[in-house]
């Protein structure tokens, strides 16, 4: 049966994502020793920049990958600058929050900040009553989503469950504790959330939304399980991507996008990663596709934690 296949790449994600009108040089990619690799049908390039960073407490310095990123204009639809829901309301004197309690994913795609209404605090503490929920923070928070370095903090999360936050000022004018719990992500919310944001996307281009995806459903989800073994569009068994969902008739399309690592930490993120591709996006943006299949897989034990799949066709 007779079909084309589209030029594709895929991405390990590097930590910096696009925000709209803004040129993101270099971001920080925060849970350290992974690389960021582009390999293409026809080269095989692999770019990694080590820095270093120093995490608060418990946790211990860890080596961060560092990348540059091309920035890409019209992104604000789907790049969240404050996915934390903290009442930024006045905070009591002495206080660094409204909140008792707080509820963020696992993946994490939070980060954890005091009252937005706090400013001039100076350098803070930040400690975790169970290191087996969250281990720790880094000491720095994801300015390159819209997050204050000064006020926020970007959690270490070694698993499920509730602990509890202390944080501080170390000349004594604030302390305050917070219960924070961290549940598994979404993943079938998660996955049409990623075709609702790619719908946005075409919808600004005057382009025809795509349904979901039934016929390939299932090889989507089989592609992102296949990503934990190996991150590649060629398969574990040795074939191609492609034959995971073969067309259903004559001169059927298909292209696939991958994306794993703990910078695709929420459809937002990922489909922003996308974005930032020039290939990446030439599915997303391609006219001929009419549905879309997304795969997802979350396993905080893993090497590289998160990892999706698109699965683009016409059939």
């Amino acid at each position: 049966m007779p079909k084309s296949k589209l030029t594709i790449l895929l991405s390990v994600n590097a930590a910096a994502i696009l925000i709209a009108g803004i040129l993101i040089a270099s971001a920080i990619w925060f849970n350290g020793g992974l690389e960021f690799r582009v390999v293409g049908e026809r080269s095989d390039i692999v770019k990694d920049v080590v820095g270093e960073m120093s995490l608060l407490e418990s946790v211990s310095e860890s080596t961060a990958s560092v990348s540059e990123y091309t920035n890409v204009t019209g992104n604000d639809d789907y790049i969240s600058t404050s996915s934390h829901e903290f009442d930024n309301s006045p905070v009591p004197a002495g206080e660094l929050w409204n909140e008792r309690a707080v509820t963020i994913y696992a993946t994490p795609d939070t980060d954890l900040c005091v009252g937005g209404s706090l400013s001039d605090l100076g350098e803070m503490y930040w400690q975790t009553s169970d290191s087996s929920v969250i281990s720790g923070f880094y000491n720095s928070a994801r300015t390159w989503l819209g997050f204050n370095s000064e006020t926020c903090r970007y959690p270490v999360i070694s698993g499920v469950g509730t602990t509890t936050i202390t944080a501080g000022t170390y000349d004594g004018k604030r302390k305050d504790s917070i219960t924070v719990t961290v549940v598994a992500p979404p993943n079938e919310q998660w996955k049409r959330e990623v075709l609702t944001l790619v719908n946005k996307i075409r919808i600004k281009n005057n382009l025809n939304q795509l349904v979901w995806g039934y016929t390939c459903e299932s090889a989507a989800d089989l592609r992102a399980t296949e990503t934990m073994e190996l991150y590649s569009h060629t398969r574990p068994d040795g074939s191609d991507w492609s034959t995971v969902c073969e067309p259903t008739e004559p001169g059927g399309v298909s292209g696939e996008n991958l994306a794993i690592g703990n910078a695709a930490v929420s459809p937002a993120t990922t489909v922003a990663l996308w974005m930032g591709s020039e290939s990446h996006r030439a599915n997303i943006l391609n006219p001929e596709y009419t549905k879309l299949a997304v795969g997802f897989n979350f396993d905080l034990n893993s090497n590289y934690k998160t990892y999706w799949s698109q699965f683009f066709s016409t059939y």
